[in-house]
């Protein structure tokens, strides 16, 4: 059974970081293409973040480049997301896909972890 659990979110202040991990088991996802979406209260699941297999090339939403950066360690089946700069608008349950179905900026992921919250104040 594959799961993908996410952790690292939290509370912080306008103008700090978190990073956020996601912990793969149940398979090797080294070839395989994962990303980090985000919903925000009342609003849809929104693109965050995407990794190809290997880690060979990064896409990023206009809203979070300059701030986040994605990688993987495949070694460890992990995934991160390191956010710098964070902004109010960055509040939202994070999560982490796995699988795209589609384009990888729509949700069409066969695999997604629970979600991880992330608050920041301003």
């Amino acid at each position: 059974q594959v799961q993908l659990v996410e952790s690292g979110g939290g509370l912080v202040q306008a103008g700090g970081s978190l990073r956020l991990s996601c912990a793969v088991s149940g398979r090797t996802f080294s070839r395989t293409a994962m990303a980090w979406f985000r919903q925000a209260p009342g609003k849809e699941r929104q693109f965050v973040a995407y990794i190809t297999g290997r880690g060979g090339s990064t896409y990023y939403a206009d809203s979070v480049k300059g701030r986040f950066t994605v990688s993987r360690d495949d070694a460890k089946n992990t995934m991160y997301l390191q956010m710098n700069s964070l902004k109010p608008d960055d509040t939202a349950v994070y999560y982490c896909v796995a699988g795209p179905q589609g384009t990888y900026w729509s949700p069409s992921y066969n695999y997604w972890g629970q979600g991880t919250q992330v608050t920041v104040s301003s």
